[in-house]
């Protein structure tokens, strides 16, 4: 699969938000085809991941390259429904929040058009030797303020 295939998998741009596919698999799911309630914690991930991607960076560089990861700090989960086995998702990201060493998202896990869970969570900018706050990177920066969303649906 070429290059431009495998950005399909990233999903994509609408705006500042970051739409995301996937499917549901029988690993993620309990004995009753229900979302096991973490794994909605690794759908919202593997769409910031792909966000990032997307725009032009992955984990591994930033890591290499600026000696920093970028780490949870807080976050909250709303369940509204459960997902199911085989149902196709989208998650919908947005960056609502844009500080010196911190970053926010509002990630929205949709099912058809309806919310099924959404997740609040903010991320800290750390170094890698002494895992304390670090500043953003100004490139980080920079294409996070692009996708700043601080509307309220």
């Amino acid at each position: 699969m070429s290059q431009k295939n495998h950005e399909v998998l990233l999903g994509h741009l609408e705006g500042k938000r970051h739409i995301y596919p996937l499917i549901v698999y029988y690993e993620d799911t309990d004995a009753g085809g229900v979302v096991y309630h973490a794994n909605y914690l690794a759908f919202a991930e593997r769409a910031r991941s792909a966000m990032l991607n997307l725009l032009g960076f992955t984990n591994r560089n930033v890591a290499e390259r600026h000696k920093v990861a970028i780490a949870v700090r807080h976050c909250t989960l709303d369940f509204k429904r459960p997902a199911l086995l085989e149902d196709r998702l989208t998650v919908e990201s947005r960056v609502i929040k844009l500080g010196g060493a911190s970053l926010g998202f509002e990630q929205k896990i949709m099912r058809d058009g309806d919310e099924l869970v959404v997740i609040e969570i903010y991320l800290a900018c750390m170094s890698l030797e002494g895992l304390r706050a670090q500043r953003l990177p100004d490139e980080l920066r920079t294409v996070f303020n692009r996708c700043l969303d601080v509307t309220k649906d």
